[in-house]
């Protein structure tokens, strides 16, 4: 499948694991589901990818510990941003991560000029606003700490995908994700009770985990062995896209206005971006 198709499978898939989460935030704090969210996606990719079995160097364990904290971390600092900060603010202010990773990495005009393309289209998209609650600044905070993690998880994200032996990048996912796990447990695995004593709420957390953490974690895992960092940050738009266009066919709820401006610029950001990568299949990885 080409990488735009895997975005929109991707995005599909996430927006349908958030609204299963927004749901449980009255059970438990926002950023404690996002670390059970981190620490479940853990065990059901050691079970089906098993990298013990792998042969790892120091270095590959390294980084993928490295990823799995900073993939970790941008989960719990984006659920802290958003129970502060209006969702298309938090979306929008995160997006600079990608924006400075394609303006640095990019190559050319094409990369640059795409990245550029789709922030408008994401800002246009997200439906920002400025009214802020009370919490404003700790979500301000919050979400600048989840957009510099989300340029870390790109740039990593690429190094880690070409370790885990014949797995792959989702492999080293699945090692990432239990260091990651590891690593936060102590500050937020005491608030996790609920979730270990109600099989309801269990089975919920599990469909998390699964919808928003394995399956688009190890798809981007996948593209990103195909594209640069920079092209991988311009398809990241295509997540805020999926959203408007699964409102539409769903819930009726048809975009309109600065909406399809928004749309019209991910769609032009998109078609820049696959100009790019054809420019650059030499530095491509083939993926079985």
């Amino acid at each position: 499948m080409p990488a735009p198709a895997l975005f929109v499978v991707s995005g599909l898939t996430q927006y349908l694991g958030a609204a299963i989460a927004v749901g449980l935030f009255t059970v438990l704090p926002a950023p404690t589901i996002a670390w059970l969210r981190v620490a479940v996606a853990a065990v059901v990719l050691g079970l089906w990818r098993r990298p013990w079995r792998t042969r790892w160097t120091r270095a590959e364990l390294g980084a993928s510990a490295l990823f799995g904290v900073v993939l970790a971390l941008m989960n719990v600092t984006f659920y802290i941003a958003i129970s502060s900060l209006p969702l298309g603010t938090a979306v929008a202010i995160e997006f600079i991560g990608p924006v400075a990773v394609a303006a640095v990495t990019g190559r050319g005009w094409r990369e640059r000029g795409a990245i550029a393309v789709a922030a408008v289209g994401v800002v246009l998209l997200a439906g920002v606003s400025l009214d802020a609650g009370p919490d404003a600044v700790r979500g301000l905070i919050a979400i600048s700490v989840a957009a510099a993690c989300w340029a870390g998880y790109i740039l990593l994200g690429r190094r880690v995908s070409q370790h885990g032996g014949a797995g792959g990048g989702v492999t080293s996912l699945a090692v990432a994700m239990g260091f990651g796990a590891l690593v936060l447990a102590p500050f937020f695995a005491g608030d996790a009770g609920p979730a270990l004593t109600d099989p309801r709420l269990a089975l919920l957390i599990v469909a998390i985990a699964v919808l928003s953490s394995v399956v688009p974690y190890a798809l981007e895992q996948i593209v990103l062995r195909r594209v640069t960092s920079a092209t991988f940050a311009v398809l990241l738009a295509m997540l805020p896209a999926t959203a408007a266009v699964v409102g539409a066919v769903v819930l009726r709820q048809w975009p309109h206005g600065v909406e399809l401006i928004g749309l019209a610029c991910v769609s032009i950001a998109i078609m820049l971006s696959s100009g790019s990568r054809r420019g650059s299949r030499a530095d491509d990885v083939t993926v079985d």
